[in-house]
């Protein structure tokens, strides 16, 4: 018993002994101060910060934030790597940003003209990380601070076209955001002169939002009501161009008698057709900047280390016709194109800031 006991014994050691020989031996946790840590890349991280008003208001701030996924996306970001913060009160803008320099992002967008002031000053005092601020121009060249603006008078030349074409009435309307921010007010001129250029004596009825800036894009009922007035003036084509309170006067007319027969609507920033479904009764076109692709553009640069300070100019255009494409007659297709084409080239000035 005891010969098999000693036999039992010693194959079980000499069992454990292969075992132990054919792991691999464990490896200790690095330390943090290791030169092997130091020469990793700490990850890149974009954050968005909006101005009043939600990320996914179907206009403006989502294209931003579009801009970021799709940034990510082409860089390899994780999904963590990207966050926004919605600003509910103005006097938040400053510390919306701050969270993301604490939390060490490299890239903060901030959207929309009344970050500027808040925007240039965090730029100014962290020279290490990038700022992309949407339709905010850049009076001086910050070099980790890019403007990325348009000509939104091109584009909204270009609605203006479309609709002065369009109109039976000889009444056109726009239903717009407050006329504090500059890019609001260049989308209605533009709108207005593209009108004029094909019908001297139309009568354009451009109404922009009475309250403060905090409540101009995020008042869907006034733009409805808005809307609505200018379809009881006779207007046939109504322009809306205030996020939330442009896409509240699509809406409005796109339950209207006669919508997308004798009466029509024209969206802003985006193509609107994609992003609020409900106007597509009326929705001919839109205006749009191509905010998306220029976030891409700017944050891909930061990424590569070739970031542009000062003013960074996006495209403006306008958007498919999508189900009025036969409505529209070629003759006016051929007329966009020209315009299109003259404003480039500089030939055709839309009177904006003249």
């Amino acid at each position: 018993m005891k010969a098999s006991r000693m036999m039992k014994l010693l194959f079980l050691l000499t069992s454990l002994t292969l075992l132990l020989a054919a792991c691999p031996a464990a490896v200790p946790a690095a330390d943090s101060g290791s030169g092997a840590d130091d020469e990793m890349t700490a990850d890149f991280k974009v954050g968005l910060v909006t101005d009043v008003g939600r990320v996914n208001d179907r206009s403006f701030n989502q294209s931003a934030w579009e801009g970021v996924v799709e940034s990510a996306e082409a860089l390899g970001l994780a999904e963590d790597d990207i966050k926004y913060i919605e600003t509910q009160d103005a006097k938040d803008y400053t510390d919306n940003i701050q969270q993301f320099i604490d939390a060490d992002y490299n890239v903060i967008v901030s959207v929309g003209f009344a970050l500027g002031d808040a925007t240039t000053t965090a730029a100014k005092e962290n020279p290490d990380v990038f700022f992309i601020g949407v339709d905010q121009f850049q009076g001086e060249n910050i070099p980790n601070l890019a403007g990325l603006i348009f000509n939104e008078d091109h584009s909204g030349y270009l609605a203006g076209v479309l609709a002065g074409s369009l109109s039976q009435t000889g009444t056109i309307a726009a239903v717009l955001g407050t006329d504090l921010v500059p890019p609001v007010v260049a989308f209605n001129e533009g709108y207005v002169a593209g009108a004029q250029s094909v019908n001297a004596d139309i009568n354009v009825i451009s109404t922009y939002h009475p309250g403060e800036i905090s409540q101009a894009f995020v008042d869907p009922e006034w733009g409805a009501a808005t809307a609505k007035q200018a379809l009881d003036q006779g207007a046939d084509v109504i322009f809306g161009a205030g996020g939330i309170t442009g896409n509240g006067a699509l809406q409005e007319i796109a339950t209207a008698d006669g919508a997308g027969e004798t009466v029509f609507c024209i969206g802003v920033d985006t193509d609107q057709w994609n992003t609020v479904p409900a106007a597509q009764p009326c929705l001919v076109s839109s205006a749009m900047k191509l905010i998306t692709p220029g976030v891409v553009e700017l944050v891909t640069m930061a990424s590569d280390g070739e970031f542009p300070g000062g003013n960074y100019f996006g495209k403006a255009d306008l958007a498919p016709f999508h189900d009025f494409d036969d409505m529209i007659p070629q003759e006016l297709k051929d007329l966009l194109a020209e315009t299109k084409a003259g404003l480039i080239d500089g030939s055709i000035d839309t009177g904006y800031g003249n």
